[in-house]
């Protein structure tokens, strides 16, 4: 492995960057969400605290749990993301990519979700076996419209399966999102990447009145710490994402980064709002939403890109 190679993985854009930014806009999360319930919010570095505080904290396992694969799930998940993290920011800001970059992030993104649902299925705890169903079931809700979204962006840059050939496409006959397919694969990406992140409408597998945290409800110490911390990664990959596939990427020089921070901060903040404005769903109205709304919503999508619309 080359030193580049490291460097993207564990400074910029993976770990380092990532984590930081992650738990930066966490803080952005947590006081805008205070201020819709008139409340003050945390300081800024309350995430940073929280989790340096969490990976000196005693990990309690369960005697009845899978131990192995209770402390293997969010480790495997972290790095998972890291890859995720990096493949984006690589693509994003260097340019660089692989023939079929877009479909191992597919797979990859499944990897987090794969690992909530192993996890807390290995804790022995019934609420944590019900969290990790709950997201089973979501997961299978949301993830056929979301591959169908993706797919628009490879259509429309002419069946390219590389993200840099996605972002050459954009750069030179405009942003994806101008079109009315990629208006709606826009809207439908951002809805199903609410349900990946767990976030309400769709907190479904935490449910804290109902289930306790869910499939986290065990984890204590080091492990929790990485949950914590894979939830705010998420934060920065998911919309990049949307900006690498929808948004037109990223451009160096002054106006085009601050154009880049304007719509990451947009993306951010849409999807505070709709956390903070709307109750929780019920798990059979989140498969009805997702089968019967979104995923016709994004098949449409995907037609009107190959028309050319």
């Amino acid at each position: 492995m080359s030193l580049l190679t490291l460097f993207y993985l564990l400074i910029f854009p993976g770990l380092l960057f990532t984590a930081v930014l992650g738990l930066s806009v966490g803080w952005v999360d947590r006081k805008l969400s205070a201020r819709f319930q008139f409340r003050v919010g945390p300081p800024f570095f309350q995430n940073f605290y929280d989790f340096i505080k969490l990976l000196g904290k005693e990990t309690l396992i369960v005697r009845d749990s899978v131990q192995s694969l209770f402390i293997a799930a969010p480790l495997i998940a972290f790095a998972a993301l890291v890859c995720i993290s990096a493949l984006i920011g690589v693509a994003l800001f260097f340019g660089a990519s692989f023939i079929g970059d877009l479909y191992v992030l597919m797979y990859l993104l499944m990897v987090y979700s794969v690992m909530v649902i192993l996890g807390g299925s290995a804790t022995g705890n019934v609420y944590s076996s019900i969290g990790a169903g709950r997201e089973m079931k979501l997961l299978l809700a949301d993830e056929l419209a979301f591959i169908l979204v993706c797919l628009v962006p490879i259509v429309k840059a002419g069946y390219e399966i590389r993200l840099s050939e996605i972002l050459s496409a954009q750069q030179l006959g405009g942003a994806f999102i101008a079109s009315p397919s990629g208006i709606l694969a826009f809207l439908i990406a951002l809805i199903c990447i609410q349900a990946k992140m767990a976030l309400p409408p769709f907190n479904i597998p935490e449910a804290e009145t109902e289930i306790v945290e869910g499939p986290f409800m065990e984890y204590s110490g080091p492990p929790l710490a990485f949950w914590k911390l894979n939830h705010f990664m998420m934060y920065v990959f998911y919309p990049f994402l949307l900006i690498l596939l929808f948004l037109g990427g990223f451009s160096a020089g002054g106006w085009g980064v601050l154009w880049f921070i304007l719509k990451y901060l947009l993306i951010v903040v849409v999807m505070i709002i709709i956390k903070n404005t709307n109750p929780r769903v019920r798990i059979d109205t989140a498969l009805h939403f997702f089968w019967n709304i979104a995923f016709p919503v994004s098949l449409v999508a995907l037609i009107l890109a190959v028309l050319g619309v």
